[in-house]
């Protein structure tokens, strides 16, 4: 009788968890490298481990693994203290597992494996799967668990049954699908023991009243091999655009955009304000650490982007200014990754979305105190980008967002990042080497942008 991927992946299938990775290691090492959301492109996937594995339902394993390439290695095994996290980087994995192909999951397609428990059956990525998403999403509408795996929801909030899936094709570094155009779950790949601010935050905001972000309506997280937030279920927005798009559009048709830019510099600080209180913190930033951390980045991006190395000694000298400035606005929660692409605008109201800060960073930096100040950065370096979408480049067009936005931040946040040239130089810069190694690394046709803020932010310091 032939064996079927249910009957393999039973719990009572003694083995196979401890075995899977025979069946896995050689598909997942030439298919993480291929994904949008896999951090280490620059580094060959040397070795594998499988942290945690749970059949969700018959044909579906949800999977932690660890990649290790080179300067991390993999456990290979050994056992992890409850609650330590592995070195290196741990990813979350749903994988469907089938007798055969299925024509209409081409693209989820991972691969036939060879050997091991699941030899001669065909492994793809769960998530392009309508029923697998929508069981995935019935696992949210009755909280409870599943091995190390919780669900949990908002009792106040419903989410009715049936709705149909599908999967986001924009490029980001987790998997969103959207159920019905009513809700978004945002599925994390790459895993950080704690609470993902993704959850933590929007969470609080919605306890301040803040209409400006999305509530979380249900989330699912684990408990092994660390606790650690895994997806975030929230209202969908189907008629909004976000401020990428909208600014592209402008720029295209000769629309003056800082109308829209004062507004989401009004949004911006409405976030902040609501930020403050839902974190207390009140202490500033301590310029001369600030000014270390950056130092280092930048020193750390020219080992790895060689054409940065003749801007480093301008560039220092933003950063170096920091130690003669005034402390600006104290510290605080912020959103830490805040660009166009970030912001969503149904009708006339501007919202923020993806409270995750920058992936690449520890949990803890990202859940820390930072100022305000890089968040406005952020967002001015987007003006930026988007006017060199299009030639000839469009300075003046930049120049009037930058103001507009930072006219409507200070009519409600009380004070104007204008006043604070050298902490927003400073920040502007460390973006900006955030930009050039992130676009080496994943889209070296774009270097050419942030190389452009990077001239003239180390030659002129404007």
């Amino acid at each position: 009788m032939p064996k079927t991927a249910s009957a393999l992946l039973r719990p009572s299938c003694e083995g196979v968890a401890a075995d899977l990775m025979t069946s896995l290691a050689g598909l997942l090492r030439e298919w993480l490298p291929r994904q949008r959301w896999f951090a280490g492109k620059d580094r060959p996937v040397t070795d594998l481990a499988l942290l945690s594995t749970t059949e969700l339902y018959p044909g579906c394993l949800h999977l932690l693994v660890h990649t290790g390439q080179p300067g991390h290695t993999a456990h290979r095994g050994v056992p992890m203290p409850h609650g330590a996290p592995p070195a290196g980087d741990c990813y979350q994995l749903l994988l469907g597992v089938r007798d055969s192909p299925v024509p209409r999951l081409g693209r989820a397609l991972i691969g036939q494996a060879d050997e091991g428990p699941l030899a001669g059956l065909t492994v793809y990525d769960a998530l392009y799967d309508p029923r697998s998403a929508q069981l995935l999403l019935e696992r949210l509408r009755h909280p409870g668990s599943a091995g190390p795996l919780c669900f949990e929801a908002d009792p106040s909030a419903r989410v009715p049954a049936g709705l149909a899936p599908r999967l986001l094709d924009a490029e980001q570094s987790n998997s969103s699908l959207v159920y019905g155009d009513a809700f978004i779950l945002k599925v994390f790949r790459r895993i950080q023991p704690g609470v993902n601010p993704d959850l933590e935050v929007p969470g609080a905001l919605a306890g301040q009243g803040c209409g400006r972000v999305p509530a979380p309506v249900a989330w699912f997280g684990t408990t092994d091999p660390f606790p650690a937030t895994l997806g975030v279920l929230q209202p969908f927005l189907p008629d909004a655009s976000d401020g990428w798009t909208l600014a592209l559009g402008a720029l295209a048709t000769g629309h003056d955009f800082t109308a829209e830019a004062r507004e989401l510099g009004r949004a911006t600080a409405d976030v902040h304000l609501a930020l403050a209180s839902a974190f207390p913190a009140g202490a500033h930033d301590e310029n001369g650490r600030t000014a270390a951390a950056m130092t280092e980045r930048l020193d750390a991006a020219a080992r790895c982007v060689p054409a940065l190395r003749r801007f480093v000694p301008g560039l220092r000298t933003a950063f170096r200014a920091l130690l003669s400035c005034d402390v600006g606005p104290p510290a605080q929660r912020i959103h830490g990754d805040l660009h166009l692409g970030q912001v969503l605008r149904a009708g006339r109201e501007w919202f923020v979305i993806d409270f995750e800060g920058e992936p690449s960073r520890p949990l803890a930096e990202r859940c820390g105190t930072q100022s305000p100040v890089r968040d406005i950065a952020g967002m001015l370096r987007s003006f930026d980008y988007a006017a060199r979408q299009r030639r000839p480049w469009r300075p003046e067009w930049a120049r009037r967002c930058r103001e507009a936005f930072c006219a409507g931040y200070a009519a409600r946040a009380g004070w104007d990042p204008r006043t604070k040239h050298g902490l927003l130089r400073a920040y502007e810069t460390d973006r900006a080497v955030y930009e050039v190694l992130y676009e080496a690394r994943h889209r070296p046709d774009w270097l050419p942008v942030p190389m452009a803020a990077i001239e003239r932010l180390a030659v002129r310091g404007d």
